[in-house]
């Protein structure tokens, strides 16, 4: 079985660009990124566009699809109506290159700004032992594939340009997060999370969340759980008391 489809793909660069509409067969159980591969071939040979693994675990074929940040290899054209218009733009928080390719530099730089795994001294038989339980706490966040669509659709910096000099975005709060909960990590990160990298600027409204191909719980399992802990710090009584209290050392 196989149709014809309406779908149109924003071309262009830096200095700007508009939507170019085209006539595309569409076969069964294809996806987006089979279609703009099929265009690439017979219609526009010029069209720039990032992939790699075609498997969902890359992440390098992002881009939004009708207007909601998806990776192209993911989204199957059943999903659409065969009379439905199917609109293809690039990641919009981020500055474009050419197409459907965009400039995601900004994410490599906040990466490179993450303090560093600091795991506490090994045990005297020269082992580390961690419980199951906090091994399997940030097991989930390990999953990001680094698609940054949580970073595109988050509106502190989608709408603001003026946000990335001072806020990570969800990706790298996760991060600080999952660093945060690792049973061999020494290093506190919750004055860093909420001065260097902006958690404060997070309103918790989970659309990173919704957009994540790994199902990664970024809201509800790594932002709350590390405002909370930051709150703590800062604004409890008796946390900041016992912050501030120097034990005696040991004889």
């Amino acid at each position: 079985m196989s149709y014809d489809a309406t779908v149109r793909i924003w071309r262009g660069d830096a200095a700007g660009g508009d939507l170019q509409t085209f006539t595309v067969e569409v076969n069964e159980g294809e996806v987006v990124l089979d279609i703009v591969h099929r265009l690439q071939a017979t219609q526009a040979g010029d069209l720039a566009v990032r992939w790699n693994c075609k498997a969902g675990k890359c992440g390098s074929c992002s881009a939004e699809i009708n207007g909601r940040p998806r990776l192209m290899c993911l989204t199957r054209m059943s999903t659409f109506a065969e009379d439905e218009t199917v609109t293809v733009t690039p990641l919009r928080t981020f500055p474009v290159i050419r197409d459907l390719v965009t400039d995601v530099s900004f994410n490599y730089e906040k990466a490179a700004q993450i303090p560093a795994f600091t795991p506490r001294p090994r045990d005297a038989d020269g082992n580390h032992r961690m419980q199951q339980v906090d091994v399997e706490r940030p097991q989930e966040f390990r999953k990001c594939i680094e698609c940054w669509l949580c970073q595109d659709t988050c509106h502190v910096v989608r709408d603001h340009e003026e946000n990335k000099a001072v806020f990570a975005g969800p990706r790298f709060l996760i991060r600080l997060a999952e660093l945060d909960m690792h049973p061999l990590d020494v290093r506190d990160r919750r004055d860093a999370a909420q001065e260097d990298f902006g958690l404060g600027y997070c309103n918790i409204t989970k659309c990173c969340t919704e957009v994540c191909p790994e199902n990664i719980h970024l809201t509800d399992n790594g932002i709350i759980p590390l405002k909370e802990r930051v709150v703590d710090r800062r604004y409890d009584p008796l946390t900041w008391l016992g912050s501030k209290i120097r034990r005696r050392p040991r004889d």
